[in-house]
């Protein structure tokens, strides 16, 4: 059955300033089309520019390039029918509940004696009546976040945005107030017609969404979509739920340049490497050589076992695939053969490893190590470097990519690094000492 669209996004793109003055395309031909009676979820790497996209559709920022449209008219400002819900509540600690869920009305013109009764309304509607005169600082997390929903409910929105709304709070709380916003949902009771979920919680998403959005980043863009026709509520033990959290952890594992895992793809100089240290990578490794894994796990199940999030295992995983210490397929990661011996071997023999993966499957290290050898001195300023990944990202991302280069150049003694000079060298070990003159 076809449903009407209520916001529509073509070919939309986004830009800021860095630092140096150079523009930073943060989103870039976003397509995205938002129906009634559905809840979409979108996934993604931190600085992706999930946020930005939510901002750009809630009308508080404008977009640089493409169409962005509510209810088939161009946004060029906050619409009345979309509400959002931020990450860090975003309360007035100095008003009590009743008083921060009538803010948006009050800035509406709502006469006093309905802002009262429609708040009243909306924070009963999330389970909070009794607190009215609460402020916010006796309050719990979760507390806070339903004064934040029910503040974006009191305006009746026909679009929810929720920007990471339950990712401050614990993981019980987080879930209960999940849980309570999609039992509104069903009951028909939430005046909302749609819903945008931003979560780095892949499960999370997968329990609440009818579509799941993968973002691929720098720049921003819609990279895949998985459809989910499971009737809810899910239960997240069930096969058909976990098939599904493993096709989301495979769509969102890429290795370079937000590109899906595969042997087949050549690496490149200016690959955005992942934002993963040796010390969490070489856990994880540890952690999957182990019962009850033996070398290869589901990567739900090791989410689990290691306690890291979504957003923190991915980088690891993506990493240690680059360096081919691990292979990705089907949302399953498992050691290779020198990934094995990497766990299994000393502390030397594991900096002998890496440094031979550093410079075998990461250009730009490769690339580093060849110019220190080229110099009689066997150093080179970082700024050298940075030139040359700036030339294909910005100035802020290049120091990350060369900052990530250095780290695990330094654990593989590739190279050394002078945190005091800023100066890229060669190991001691590896400089050749100056040729002696020999006399006539």
């Amino acid at each position: 059955m076809k449903t009407e669209t209520i916001v529509d996004l073509k070919h939309v793109g986004k830009s800021f300033r860095s630092a140096d003055g150079t523009a930073r395309a943060v989103l870039e031909e976003v397509d995205f089309t938002l129906h009634e009676g559905e809840i979409v979820a979108l996934l993604g790497q931190s600085g992706s520019g999930k946020s930005t996209l939510l901002r750009i559709m809630a009308g508080l920022i404008p977009s640089d390039a493409g169409d962005v449209r509510y209810r088939g008219q161009p946004l060029y400002g906050p619409a009345r029918g979309i509400a959002m819900v931020f990450q860090s509540f975003a309360l007035f600690p100095w008003l009590t509940v009743q008083q921060n869920v009538e803010l948006g009305l009050e800035a509406r013109g709502i006469p006093p004696d309905e802002r009262a009764a429609r708040a009243e309304k909306a924070i009963e509607l999330i389970g909070l009546s009794g607190f009215e005169g609460a402020l916010p600082r006796e309050l719990s997390g979760g507390m806070r976040q339903r004064v934040g929903i029910a503040r974006a409910l009191v305006v009746e929105p026909e679009v929810l945005l929720m920007d990471e709304a339950f990712s401050a709070l614990d993981v019980l709380t987080g879930e209960r107030l999940r849980e309570d916003i999609l039992e509104l949902w069903g009951s028909g009771t939430m005046p909302t017609k749609a819903m945008l979920v931003v979560s780095h919680n892949i499960e999370e998403a997968v329990l609440m969404a009818d579509r799941v959005l993968v973002f691929a980043s720098n720049p921003g863009r819609v990279r895949s979509e998985l459809r989910i026709s499971i009737p809810r509520p899910r239960d997240p033990n069930s096969h058909g739920v976990r098939t599904l959290i493993d096709e989301v952890y495979a769509l969102m594992t890429v290795t370079r340049a937000g590109r899906a895992a595969e042997p087949a793809i050549e690496p490149s100089l200016t690959d955005r490497l992942p934002e993963a240290d040796v010390i969490s990578m070489e856990g994880v490794l540890e952690l999957l050589a182990k019962q009850p894994f033996n070398g290869r796990a589901d990567l739900p199940k090791l989410v689990e076992e290691s306690e890291l999030t979504d957003d923190e295992l991915l980088p690891i995983a993506n990493a240690s695939h680059m360096l081919q210490l691990t292979e990705l397929a089907h949302g399953d990661i498992a050691l290779t053969a020198v990934g094995q011996l990497y766990v299994a071997g000393s502390n030397a023999l594991r900096h002998e490893l890496f440094g031979k993966q550093l410079l075998r499957y990461v250009p730009l290290a490769a690339h580093i190590r060849h110019s220190l050898e080229q110099e009689p001195s066997g150093e080179l300023r970082e700024e050298h470097f940075l030139k040359l990944l700036s030339d294909s990202m910005d100035a802020e991302e290049a120091e990350r990519v060369l900052r990530v280069a250095i780290e695990w150049g330094r654990y593989g003694e590739v190279f050394e690094y002078n945190y005091h000079t800023g100066m890229i060298h060669l190991p001691e070990e590896d400089v050749e000492p100056p040729k002696e003159e020999t006399a006539v």
